[in-house]
């Protein structure tokens, strides 16, 4: 079982150590077909993306925040991020169609 972390984002990317999670692979790009049955993907991906995560058997953990409309687009710190209550959140994902 392998952890990942996908993110670009140096301030995501410092969250995450601040908060002690536990990282196997940090990626800014993930590659499905790396993903394992049982592994974790830690991340804010695409839903189609996700949805092939789920299917291959692994979990996946959403970077959920609310971004207040004055900070979209913008590079977010590690601070910012513990000020707008970051956290994870698993969600189960199925493509229908």
């Amino acid at each position: 079982m392998t952890t990942w972390f996908v993110s670009r984002h140096p301030g995501a990317i410092e969250w995450a150590k601040r908060k002690n999670i536990k990282v196997d692979q940090l990626v800014q790009h993930l590659n499905i077909l790396d993903i394992e049955q049982n592994d974790i993907v830690i991340g804010s991906l695409p839903v189609n993306l996700v949805a092939e995560v789920c299917q291959k058997g692994a979990t996946y953990w959403h970077l959920s925040l609310e971004v207040p409309f004055q900070l979209r687009g913008l590079e977010l710190s590690a601070d910012q991020l513990f000020e707008l209550n970051a956290q994870l959140q698993a969600y189960n994902v199925q493509k229908i169609f």
